[in-house]
């Protein structure tokens, strides 16, 4: 009875005031929906897929399955005595899509190797697409010289954490050859006819090497030369080999030919069954003409935007600089799309002076344009090579940030911290996407006028923290590369991640 005399006859102005508040709550859940659709998407469920991780980075196949929500595929890669390497893929990957995470790094060749060998596992195994998954792309960056301590001046493992400082510098690199044993420097005089006698057997047939007569007169058996001609020089560059530095150039910059392996790891990657390729900040984007199949770049830019706005003070009076001219298209567009200032380090490693001429070293010009004589050696008598480092930019009494895709030996942003310190910068930030750190770099790095370096974990980064502690920091691109990956999946569009990221 209370119920029905409670409810039964509801007074008009209290119906009002529920009707209202129910539109209002229904209006309230349904621009939540909207918001939640368009700016939190549900992900689709993640079905026939696979992602597998190789040895060369595990822990980042790991973070990327836990932002994907699946369980990481059994992969397992064993080597033989010699050094041959097996796969076994103990989970089904028939008809579904197949994601292989392989870093560039550590032994590069072993593991790409072991890449190549689990595509090819995989579309053994009717796998429906392969996808391979590489944070560093590798051979996508090589010197012009392979890696020789004692020719391009990179730090060597034998150098002694207490016996180095940033200011140590290797020496220019000097010519691989000494003109003054050239062989070629002159002609040699022709070689002359002689009569065979029993004196001069001997001679003659330690010099005949031209044809196969033989002279039956004499009792000599043998090879003697019936003619020789005169060696005459029609060009001089034929005889006059300039001599060639350490990068593999001559005076006149010429550098000689060098085997570029793009198109070869592209190929084998097509051969081995790959359908598609996901890399990060590759150090030439014009390496994704190499490929016959998809690649999708993604850049680390939206990450390091978002770190300089989170974790540098002040960050639009700093200044964005980058170590050397090939980075600076990558540096201006950071800079642009935070609205501030740009300097560039021009790197000049065989500039040529005579002894007269002043020093470049000790000869500072005025601001914006700085040069800095960084190392120098006496090459002949009248030339000295001198490598070089302009800076053009106002860095006084600023916090500059580098930023760089790679750093490998840390010998260019080490010594470009150093000139921007020397030009009363007030601290360095060094970002970059692929620390790889080989050699002594972490060392070098920890002695140098950088206050912190800021990398992704593209790269594995246990010990490089170990020995730099606090002066590294390690930001995580796993959301960036399963966000990829679930939108190749799902059949949707990659280019937000590029200007967005994730």
């Amino acid at each position: 009875m209370t119920y029905a005399t409670k409810w039964s006859v509801p007074n008009s102005s209290s119906m009002k005031y529920n009707i209202a508040n129910i539109q209002s709550i229904y209006r309230t859940k349904r621009l939540i929906k909207i918001f939640a659709h368009f700016f939190c998407p549900t992900p689709l469920p993640m079905r026939d897929i696979v992602v597998l991780s190789g040895s060369s980075h595990p822990n980042l196949a790991k973070s990327i399955c836990r932002h994907l929500t699946v369980e990481q595929g059994v992969l397992a890669s064993k080597k033989f005595s010699n050094g041959e390497t097996s796969i076994e893929i103990q989970d089904s990957v028939r008809e579904k899509d197949v994601f292989i995470v392989q870093s560039g790094c550590g032994e590069v060749n072993d593991n790409f190797m072991e890449l190549l060998i689990a595509i090819a596992a995989c579309k053994t195994a009717s796998a429906r697409r392969v996808t391979a998954v590489l944070p560093l792309f590798p051979y996508s960056r090589q010197p012009d010289v392979p890696h020789a301590a004692s020719l391009t001046g990179a730090p060597s493992l034998t150098v002694k954490k207490d016996q180095y400082t940033y200011e140590s510098a290797p020496g220019t690199p000097k010519p691989l050859r000494d003109d003054t044993t050239d062989v070629f420097a002159s002609t040699p005089p022709p070689l002359s006819l002689m009569t065979p006698s029993a004196n001069s057997s001997t001679d003659l047939l330690s010099k005949a090497t031209l044809n196969n007569l033989r002279i039956p007169t004499g009792g000599t058996s043998g090879k003697i030369p019936s003619l020789t001609p005169t060696a005459i020089v029609t060009n001089s560059a034929a005889v006059n080999i300039p001599s060639v530095d350490a990068y593999g150039r001559t005076e006149s910059g010429y550098k000689q030919w060098v085997a570029q392996n793009g198109t070869l790891i592209a190929n084998l990657l097509i051969t081995a069954g790959a359908d598609r390729c996901i890399t990060m900040d590759l150090h030439d984007p014009q390496f994704q003409g190499f490929f016959n199949v998809p690649v999708d770049n993604l850049y680390s830019k939206p990450l390091l935007k978002r770190y300089i706005i989170d974790y540098i003070p002040d960050y639009q009076s700093c200044v964005i600089v980058s170590p050397d001219s090939g980075g600076a298209k990558r540096a201006t567009s950071i800079a642009d799309a935070l609205g501030c200032s740009f300097a560039l380090i021009h790197k000049e490693r065989r500039a040529k002076i005579t002894k007269t001429s002043p020093s470049a070293s000790g000869s500072a010009q005025a601001s914006p344009m700085v040069r800095h004589a960084s190392a120098s050696s006496v090459v002949g008598n009248s030339a000295t090579m001198v490598a070089t480092t302009m800076l053009v930019g106002e860095v006084k009494d600023r916090v500059c940030v580098l930023i760089d895709d790679l750093v490998d030996t840390s010998y260019t942003i080490t010594r470009a911290a150093k000139l921007l310190k020397d030009q009363g910068a007030k601290k360095v930030y060094a970002l970059v996407t692929h620390g790889i750190f080989s050699g002594d770099a972490p060392n070098r790095i920890s002695k140098s006028a950088i206050d912190k370096v800021i990398t992704t974990n593209s790269v594995p980064q246990v010990h490089t923290a170990a020995i730099l502690g606090d002066k590294l920091e390690v930001l995580d691109v796993s959301r960036i590369l399963a966000e990829a990956i679930r939108r190749i999946h799902n059949g949707e569009s990659v280019s937000m991640l590029f200007d967005h990221g994730w």
